[in-house]
């Protein structure tokens, strides 16, 4: 399928310069004078890189056939990341730490995520939105220390480091929005 510029918002995979592409973000510009164009943010899937580009509104684009499926997430060794098919653990395949992105700080063993595969290869995961995490280190928070917004740097049980508010101590469990990095809630 054929897409213009205005069918490319965000989460839509398609080809650029003959690679496969998610759309992150888009913007129009009206500039006095000139034509119209649609700032667009766009990730590369298969090295993660993510691009800027202005597309005019005469430009087309096919359409990425990306499929998706479920699979679950092994081990990662030095910066190798393995994963497999949930129902047949046999079936084995890795990702580069590049790949794979920021992402890689929410990762857990026997985690279950999507896969994206392009021309019958796994080029991409993709994890849940939310998560949930154990708060491995929190240092205590102090009282009227307010100027930072009452928030600290907490450590979860991936490595990551991420801001959480004061009163979540080590032991707490905590939900992630994995797609931004953010502290969202105390897991009940």
């Amino acid at each position: 399928m054929s897409l213009g510029v205005n069918d490319l918002k965000p989460k839509t995979y398609f080809i650029y310069e003959d690679q496969p592409y998610v759309v992150l973000e888009t913007h129009h510009l009206k500039m006095q004078q000139r034509r119209p164009v649609v700032q667009t943010r766009m990730r590369n899937l298969l090295n993660g890189k993510v691009l800027e580009r202005n597309l005019a509104q005469s430009d087309f684009f096919d359409e990425a056939d990306v499929q998706r499926k479920n699979v679950k997430f092994l081990y990662n060794h030095r910066d190798q990341y393995w994963f497999a098919n949930p129902n047949d653990p046999s079936k084995r395949f890795e990702l580069p730490q590049e790949t794979i992105g920021d992402q890689v700080r929410f990762l857990k063993p026997n985690t279950i995520l999507e896969a994206l595969s392009w021309d019958e290869k796994v080029i991409n995961v993709s994890l849940p939105i939310k998560m949930e995490f154990a708060v491995t280190e929190a240092p205590p928070g102090i009282k009227g220390d307010t100027a930072t917004g009452g928030t600290k740097q907490v450590v979860i049980d991936t490595g990551a480091t991420i801001n959480a508010p004061l009163f979540v101590n080590e032991g707490d469990t905590i939900i992630i929005n994995t797609e931004t990095g953010e502290y969202v809630e105390r897991a009940k």
